[in-house]
């Protein structure tokens, strides 16, 4: 099993910024990929970014490209998402997701996820 703890989440206002945080433990070898997901209420869940832990690849859903950046500390075992320039349609509950079936921006690769961390951001 792979275990996935989310910090980080806070209310903002637009234009601020937030880092958010993901600490793997347990069998991480069984993971290739991480991504940030997130889900507005009402919405479906929506891949926001991801990397390649063994890697250099890294992928951005086309909303976020240029605001949000992701990056890894492979000593700490954590994922950080760096989320600038923040917009009201940020606002959502982002999960951190784990899996060993490639990198896309698709929730059915993943197959750990942590619980979860509120991003609300406020015009």
């Amino acid at each position: 099993q792979v275990q996935l703890v989310e910090s980080g989440g806070d209310s903002v206002q637009a234009g601020g910024s937030l880092r958010l945080s993901c600490a793997a433990s347990g069998h991480t070898n069984r993971t290739g990929c991480i991504a940030w997901v997130r889900q507005a209420p009402g919405k479906e869940r929506e891949g926001v970014a991801s990397i390649d832990i063994r890697g250099n690849y890294t992928g951005y859903h086309e909303s976020v490209k240029g605001r949000f950046t992701i990056s890894q500390d492979n000593a700490k075992n954590t994922v950080y998402l760096q989320m600038d320039s923040l917009k009201p349609e940020d606002s959502g509950l982002y999960y951190c997701a784990a899996g060993n079936m490639g990198c896309a921006l698709i929730t059915a690769v993943y197959n750990y996820w942590g619980q979860g961390t509120q991003v609300t951001v406020s015009s």
